[in-house]
């Protein structure tokens, strides 16, 4: 042991030593049994949120919230899905109810294959099979750097996403007024590494159904950003404009700032920043509120808040987000629950007092 390790090695010494007898165990139980997260939480003498309003850790999930939908297709039942797809009014809650279910697919499809067996005229069923190709091949792939990614690793998923593309063209065929379809190809392009023409078209056709598509904006700025077919500047550019116009998109220029922030930190002092927040913060104090992305765009401007020492208001977020750390600004990282907890309690650290 080190010399400069020492003081915090006797921390954790001390918070393990004070966290067992608590538990009414030895030292050595909990130290055999207790997790990364929870010895980081220790460590960090996390506040007792619940003074501000906001569930306890102990009650925090990185799950969703399961619909009546996903609940069906998991127990083997595929007409409370096919039913809840019959409408195709609102494309963003369509967009939403397909990538849940595709999620579930990926992990077993039986229930698909039932689906389609059944209904062969369904074409509902086709467009979320398209969907969950693409979600089983970015499974297969793996969300680890490419130089940690083995050969076999790629094959899989670039086999898993021609099957996806051909999927996703017969929907685009069988379903020529949705753009959910469109959704699969614009998401399967990155992997695909199709060139900047070919995305812009499949682009048009995304946007030609539903110009607002909140979905596909999340995609496609992803291929814009400059770790995969872009550049800070074409995915700031694209983001911005987005948002000036439509206000359902104004997380945007939020999300491409947390991009460019791995490698820039001070990105979080551009000016831009603070009027960007609050055309979020007045999207979700109205229409955004019931929106299917209120909960991911509440936990982007929660952890943008946060960055940016608007303390009170991060914590207002964390409040409105509840006990379900589900977005993907959570999962992008290795312990997401660890991340919202940590975020989450800096932020109740910071502010006033309730």
């Amino acid at each position: 042991m080190s010399l400069l390790s020492l003081p915090r090695e006797i921390r954790l010494m001390r918070a393990l030593s004070k966290e067992a007898k608590r538990r009414g165990i030895s030292y050595d139980e909990l130290s055999a049994t207790i997790s990364t997260e929870e010895l980081v939480l220790l460590e960090g003498k996390q506040p007792d949120v619940r003074r501000w309003g906001l569930f306890p850790d102990e009650e925090i999930t990185v799950a969703a919230p399961e619909s009546r939908t996903v609940a069906a297709v998991r127990a083997g039942d595929w007409r409370p899905a096919a039913a809840a797809l019959a409408e195709r009014t609102d494309w963003d809650r369509r967009a939403a109810e397909v990538e849940a279910l595709a999620e579930v697919a990926a992990e077993d499809n039986s229930w698909l294959r039932t689906w389609r067996a059944q209904a062969p005229g369904d074409v509902n069923a086709l467009v979320v099979q398209a969907q969950a190709l693409v979600r089983l091949a970015w499974n297969r792939r793996g969300s680890a750097r490419a130089s940690d990614t083995s050969p076999e690793q790629f094959a899989a998923f670039r086999r898993a996403l021609i099957d996806a593309h051909k999927a996703a063209e017969l929907a685009c065929d069988a379903v020529p007024e949705d753009p959910t379809p469109w959704l699969s190809l614009v998401t399967m392009a990155r992997g695909l590494q199709v060139g900047h023409e070919r995305f812009r078209q499949w682009w048009a056709g995304l946007v030609a159904r539903a110009p607002a598509h909140r979905a596909g904006h999340d995609e496609a700025l992803q291929y814009w950003c400059a770790k995969w077919a872009g550049s800070d500047e074409q995915m700031f550019g694209f983001a911005e404009a987005a948002a000036a116009n439509h206000p359902a998109l104004s997380s945007l220029p939020l999300q491409a700032a947390y991009e460019a922030s791995a490698k820039n930190p001070k990105v979080w002092l551009d000016r831009r920043i603070h009027q960007q927040t609050d055309a979020l913060l007045a999207w979700l104090s109205g229409d955004g509120a019931t929106s299917p992305y209120a909960r991911t765009d509440r936990s982007i401007a929660a952890l943008v808040l946060l960055e940016t020492k608007r303390y009170d208001q991060a914590v207002e977020q964390f409040r409105h987000v509840g006990r379900h750390a589900d977005a993907w600004i959570w999962h992008d990282d290795e312990f997401p629950r660890l991340k919202f907890l940590l975020a989450r309690g800096e932020a109740c650290r910071r502010a006033r007092r309730p």
